[in-house]
């Protein structure tokens, strides 16, 4: 898969526009809107079948994208603050939204993911608590100790602050 290298250049989109895109249980994208394509700078062609990873930007710790995959693998719906890569190397931040679907027996068969331009406060909020989860990531040389290790750091943190995770999200989106 082609990995762009991440610059210093940010892309925005309007607060009226959200991104939406569509995923089988694998996260493999089936359905990418005109938002979605314009502010990844990807052809929907390049993006159809393609993991939804292919946006991940390096900056983000892999410990919320677990929390994320837990959370929607359960049957849950997640908000999530996320920093993407679009084909350029550029990035952009997104306020996610993300539920699982359902087929006609309710066995969950993909996910729908709205995603609207966050805050600045809650970008800058958000930012710093990732770097202290990235580089905990990081200090280990194994990648899965190093997600475990941002974990239970994510998860001291919640603590220290007496907060769900969703009680945090919502508190940097006010």
């Amino acid at each position: 898969m082609f990995r762009p290298t991440p610059t210093q250049i940010e892309r925005s989109f309007g607060e009226d526009e959200i991104i939406v895109s569509k995923t089988d249980t694998k996260g493999r994208i089936l359905y990418a809107n005109e938002v979605f394509c314009r502010v990844g700078q990807y052809a929907e062609h390049e993006l159809v079948g393609q993991p939804h990873s292919i946006l991940r930007h390096p900056d983000m710790p892999r410990c919320v994208f677990q929390l994320l995959w837990d959370t929607i693998a359960s049957g849950r719906e997640i908000f999530a603050y996320v920093k993407n890569m679009a084909k350029s190397g550029d990035y952009y931040w997104v306020f996610a939204h993300v539920t699982p679907s359902y087929d006609k027996n309710g066995k969950i068969d993909g996910y729908h993911s709205n995603r609207r331009k966050p805050t600045a406060a809650a970008v800058q909020q958000i930012a710093p608590v990732y770097q202290l989860l990235l580089a905990e990531e990081q200090r280990h040389a194994d990648r899965k100790q190093g997600q475990a290790a941002g974990v239970a750091l994510l998860h001291k943190l919640l603590a220290e602050r007496n907060q769900s995770y969703d009680e945090f999200v919502f508190s940097l989106a006010s």
